[in-house]
């Protein structure tokens, strides 16, 4: 066993990986939270100055890229997270295996990861949504071919760095898929990001997501979904915490349960809401095999909220404002997460 391997086994998120129960810690903030004030302000993306405003916030920890630092800035990063009492997590792209350099640069940014303090790195197989991108199962099989051969890549490197891979359900796989993607993969060191959230996207139910994810969580994002009724669908949009309709007790507690040291990092996205077009016929070219019931469980869902609810658009206001909105709203996450949630 290598001695990354053996200190890898000795980390903090390796615990709920083996049965262990780490400390708890109160809910921390991915970078996703502030995507309008890093859109505005890009300068907020500095890992340290981020840092900062979360540990004012009384946030428990961060999640977000790191990139590829010197040993100065990496050692002042875990210097600062060390002091702070808070977990630092990280976010990459895995390797393009079409692209042999690639590899250098994702082992780069896992090196500067390691030196920091990090253990567990997030990343997306897809950035866009499923039904958006894709006209026909065979392109999202391409697209599923594609991602084994990065995750292939990723694991070796991986080990050699002793960083874990926490692969988020990204309105790319539904969780069968994403389990048998994983488990096809084989290594201790990818397992899973899990969002509260997204799966709704997919008609999934988010308390089946969670039970199916839950075994191979390392990290969690946190979030609170509202739902509306739309022509072709519905559409979907985060909220904060408490004023939505996940049942986020159960499924922190169900998280918990199967991972007692699993982080939670809150993904309060800030935007106009997304639209799900579950109704229209593209929508299911690449979702063939979904149940009916699935979707009838989903429009029973949307149909049962007030339907004169009217969903956050945040697109028209200025900057300022939509910088505002998005602080009031990562507080009251936090507010309601120590208060309701345990975190």
């Amino acid at each position: 066993m290598s001695a990354t391997r053996r200190a890898f086994l000795a980390s903090p998120v390796a615990l709920p990986l083996l049965g262990g129960t780490p400390r708890p810690m109160s809910l921390g903030i991915g970078i996703s939270s502030y995507g309008n004030r890093t859109r505005i302000e890009p300068e907020f993306r500095d890992p340290i100055r981020f840092l900062s405003h979360c540990r004012g916030l009384g946030a428990g920890g961060v999640q977000l890229p790191i990139g590829s630092r010197d040993e100065a800035y990496a050692d002042a990063l875990r210097a600062m997270a060390d002091e702070a009492g808070m977990v630092f997590e990280g976010s990459t792209r895995t390797p393009d295996p079409d692209d042999p350099a690639d590899r250098d640069r994702f082992e780069a940014e896992l090196r500067t990861a390691s030196r920091a303090g990090v253990t567990v790195v997030r990343t997306v197989m897809l950035g866009g949504r499923r039904y958006e991108t894709f006209d026909s199962m065979e392109q999202f099989e391409r697209f599923r071919d594609r991602s084994a051969r990065s995750l292939r890549l990723a694991a070796p490197l991986l080990e050699r760095q002793g960083v874990a891979l926490a692969v988020e359900n990204h309105k790319d796989f539904r969780s069968d898929e994403q389990i048998e993607l994983l488990r096809e993969i084989g290594s201790e060191l990818i397992g899973v990001c899990v969002d509260l959230g997204n799966n709704l996207a997919l008609l999934e139910d988010p308390a089946g997501t969670i039970r199916a994810l839950a075994p191979m969580a390392m990290t969690c994002h946190v979030k609170d979904m509202a739902v509306a009724e739309a022509e072709d669908g519905f559409l979907l949009s985060e909220v904060p915490l408490g004023r939505g309709v996940l049942d986020l007790p159960g499924l922190v507690a169900a998280i918990r349960s199967a991972r007692p040291g699993c982080r939670f990092m809150l993904e309060m996205i800030t935007r106009d809401p997304l639209r799900i077009p579950c109704l229209a016929d593209p929508y299911w070219e690449t979702l063939p095999g979904v149940p009916g019931r699935d979707l009838a469980r989903t429009l029973a869902l949307v149909r049962g909220e007030d339907r004169g609810r009217s969903l956050p658009r945040v697109e028209g206001l200025a900057p300022e404002a939509r910088i505002a909105e998005e602080e009031a709203n990562v507080r009251a996450c936090l507010d309601h997460a120590g208060k309701a949630l345990g975190l």
